[in-house]
């Protein structure tokens, strides 16, 4: 009998047993990010906010703890306040919502940063103003000193128009003048003079039909021949000050990580540098692109790739080495972007276009590009190309898919850069082979109405599509291709995120009219474009791009619930505090907290 009974109660004893493990475990599962530990005491604690986690739930927790640089868990206020020890700081959201740190899939901040150190390039709206501007430098420049705007286009003036030659000769006639548009610019009659082109036949100075005389357009490949005189030189010190200061606007906007577009090794070297003087505030992933890549040929990259000393995603936390680079063709805002048609008549005003035939420039074929894919697939390269026209983004696929065949792409996270222009089928391809998408929302914002105007209504249904993108399950980076100017806002590309965000959100152009409905797509959707989706495209959604136990801490704490309010709000969203690796980066005031 007693035998018996002991059974009965080691039975039940196991029983309950169970059941309490059972209890407990459900009861942990409540908070599957909260990992409450008795031992461990936060660094940092924010609650009563509502944190936007971007996990592959679009969790929302109440508080965050941090210890060491990273999430030690989020959950309730009542269960993240158990990580409090005496040395934590404690940080009341009073309400306000958190995203993860923004990354800004495409910037240039080497040059953003010394863009305006010595002037500041004034913004510019309509073709009065320009004159203007270009009047007051003849009057404070002596004869003969050039004239420079380092980076203009005509497509942003509310006039659409091209500047002639003859208007810039009436305004400085003893001053060259060169408004530099990236991939084609105006010069005047005396820069032509000066530098010796006037008679000169190239291929990049564009010459009336009829009468043989220079236009005053050029391309790209004749920038090179201005008789430029720059004998201003920034030191070493200067630069890295200047490059600390731009990382610093970034964190004003919210910005924790970007994508360095497309820099030289030089370029690297010096983030390198900023790094060991612990001036990074921005975390970094570094596309590479040669010196005159667009004459590079595969035997140059066969030697060069190897030289090089590192590859894709080497590095740490702060800075990696990113994509190879190359340039396929011209750019939207200038006209020599590769379309898949002319760009007809309606472009050849705009942008000074003699033949509407034409449809732009190609710097590689198909078989070219291929052999350089597959040169960077070999070398463990990721690789990615400047593209802007239909046409180029057709030619760039058609190399992917001529790789693919033999060594399936898929996983490599091999990019297309702008692409501005996606058919049906590219985006079928895209997807078939993992291709990721590298956009710029404020290039629809921005121009989007003049493209209107300019192309075609079935080509404008292929501009910007994410909607139909993010269907076929392509992945997109957003970014801003920020190269100049300081302001968020008032830059040429500004790099302002919610502004951004609000015009995918909106599907609005700047003059408020929605040009392609694809366009439109969820905050949710908008904020991964920002976030997890950037850090996929470096190889790190295992490190960051959502607020997750395990992952670094950086993040932005909003003005504005992005989820919530009204859509208009999305675009005027300030940021109150940008924390990276568990620092506080940016204080707006408002909280009233004092950055260590």
């Amino acid at each position: 009998m007693r035998k018996s009974q002991s059974s009965t109660m080691a039975r039940f004893s196991a029983k309950a047993y169970s059941l309490v493990f059972v209890i407990l475990t459900l009861w942990l599962l409540r908070f599957p990010q909260c990992q409450v530990s008795k031992v461990e005491k936060a660094d940092i604690i924010l609650f009563n906010g509502k944190i936007i986690t971007v996990d592959k739930r679009f969790s929302i927790a109440q508080a965050i703890a941090i210890k060491d640089g990273r999430i030690l868990g989020l959950g309730t206020d009542d269960d993240i306040l158990q990580f409090e020890g005496d040395s934590s700081s404690v940080v009341n959201l009073n309400g306000h919502s958190v995203l993860p740190g923004l990354i800004d899939g495409h910037a240039h901040p080497i040059e953003a940063s010394q863009s305006e150190y010595y002037q500041k390039i004034p913004f510019i709206s309509s073709v009065q103003g320009l004159l203007e501007w270009i009047k007051n430098e003849a009057k404070t420049k002596q004869a003969g000193e050039w004239i420079i705007h380092p980076r203009f286009f005509v497509t942003r003036l509310k006039d659409w128009r091209q500047i002639t030659k003859r208007e810039l000769d009436a305004v400085a006639p003893d001053h060259p003048v060169f408004l530099n548009g990236s991939f084609g610019g105006m010069v005047n009659t005396k820069a032509l003079r000066v530098s010796q082109l006037t008679d000169l036949k190239h291929e990049g100075i564009m010459r009336d039909k009829l009468t043989g005389e220079a236009t005053g357009f050029i391309k790209a490949s004749a920038f090179r021949l201005l008789a430029i005189k720059d004998n201003r030189r920034l030191s070493e010190d200067d630069k890295l000050m200047l490059l600390r200061q731009m990382l610093q606007r970034y964190n004003a906007a919210g910005i924790t990580s970007i994508c360095s577009g497309g820099e030289s090794v030089e370029a690297y070297r010096l983030f390198q540098k900023l790094l060991h003087r612990n001036g990074l505030t921005v975390r970094v992933f570094q596309n590479i692109i040669f010196p005159d890549e667009r004459k590079a040929g595969i035997i140059d990259w066969r030697d060069s790739l190897p030289k090089l000393g590192f590859k894709t995603s080497d590095g740490n936390e702060w800075l990696r080495a990113g994509a190879i680079k190359v340039l396929l063709d011209g750019g939207i805002l200038t006209g020599t972007a590769y379309l898949r048609q002319g760009w007809g008549r309606r472009a050849m005003e705009v942008y000074g276009i003699a033949d509407s035939a034409y449809r732009g420039e190609l710097m590689y074929s198909k078989n070219e590009l291929a052999g350089l894919i597959r040169l960077a697939a070999d070398a463990n390269w990721k690789f990615t190309a400047h593209v802007t026209g239909g046409g180029a983004v057709d030619t760039l696929l058609a190399a992917f898919e001529a790789v693919n065949h033999s060594a399936p792409l898929r996983g490599k996270r091999f990019s297309i850069i702008h692409g501005n222009f996606y058919t049906p089928e590219a985006i079928r391809k895209m997807a078939a082979m993992g291709i990721i998408a590298d956009m710029q929302p404020a290039w629809y914002l921005k121009d989007g109405d003049l493209l209107n105007k300019v192309l075609e209504k079935d080509l404008m249904r292929t501009f910007h599509p994410y909607a139909s993108m993010i269907r076929a399950g392509i992945i997109i980076n957003a970014g801003s291709d920020h190269m100049i100017q300081w302001d968020p806002d008032s830059s040429t590309n500004p790099y302002n995120p919610f502004l951004s965000m609000w015009c995918m959100i909106s599907g609005k152009a700047e003059a408020g009219v929605i040009v392609n409905p694809e366009t439109i797509i969820s905050r949710k959707e908008a904020i991964k474009m920002y976030t997890i989706n950037n850090a996929y495209a470096s190889f790190e959604e295992h490190l960051k791009g959502s607020l997750e136990a395990g992952k670094l801490a950086d993040l932005v704490v909003l003005s504005e619930d992005i989820l919530s309010c009204p859509v208009e709000n999305i675009r005027n969203i300030k940021p109150l505090l940008t924390m990276v690796g568990g620092r506080f980066v940016y204080d707006s005031g408002e909280l009233k907290l004092t950055i260590p």
